[in-house]
């Protein structure tokens, strides 16, 4: 099992005690980065709680080899997608998809209109089927980080080529090197109508972040959009 599958499976019941949810881990070896989510955004606060919380429990498991510094931060306007969970909760919306070097086309970018996974060794959450958030998506899958199963994608660009008409497209999960959301700006308001506005990047959640080196103690704050304002430790 991969440090992220350890560090996943330990910390996502423990950060579902606030009210978030554990969307990534990412590991470079020298940083281990938790990204966490909220259907009405994560604020620099709840980053920093979410830090103090899981930095004993990191310290008391030790998952990570070695000194790393601990980054946990919010998923940002474009997500990625790793998970089966993270495909279905994306059905509707435009994704950008790059396949391995081996597949040709290479990158497709559409709406994604489902995803099949293949149930084999993977278990149905039951406590995930009724969420709001999924309702229509079908059954969320708890998952660990290999994907296998099909996506149908309404593609309206292959390969950087935009097409005159969406064309539908069947991409194996297999195959699937990286895939993100694409964040999707609003209608930009004619000059001089009234109450037409754009829209404000400032408005959804932006990636943010607070950062821990490890001694696993947690540092100030950080948010890309502004300095740090104060000062967390586990004293406070």
């Amino acid at each position: 099992m991969t440090v992220q599958e350890q560090v996943h499976r330990l910390l996502a019941p423990i950060v579902a005690t606030l009210d978030v949810e554990l969307w990534d881990v990412e590991y470079s070896g020298s940083t281990l980065r938790v990204v966490i989510d909220h259907s009405e955004g994560i604020t620099t606060d709840r980053l920093a709680e979410v830090n103090r919380l899981i930095s004993p429990i990191l310290d008391q498991h030790d998952p990570v080899p070695g000194r790393y510094t601990l980054e946990v931060s919010s998923p940002g306007l474009e997500r990625p997608l790793k998970r089966i969970v993270h495909f279905q909760r994306a059905i509707g919306e435009e994704i950008l998809v790059k396949m391995v070097s081996s597949v040709a086309p290479r990158r497709f970018k559409g709406r994604l209109l489902a995803i099949e996974a293949a149930r084999n060794d993977l278990e149905t959450h039951p406590a995930a089927e009724s969420t709001e958030h999924d309702a229509g998506a079908g059954p969320v899958v708890e998952d660990d980080l290999s994907l296998d199963g099909v996506l149908s994608l309404e593609a309206t660009e292959i390969d950087g080529i935009e097409l005159d008409q969406p064309e539908p497209r069947q991409l194996q999960l297999a195959d699937v090197a990286t895939a993100r959301t694409v964040f999707v700006w609003g209608p930009t308001p004619k000059p001089g109508q009234p109450g037409a506005k754009k829209s404000n990047p400032k408005s959804s959640p932006k990636a943010s972040k607070t950062n821990s080196p490890k001694n696993k103690k947690p540092a100030a704050p950080t948010n890309q959009e502004s300095p740090p304002t104060r000062e967390v430790c586990d004293e406070q």
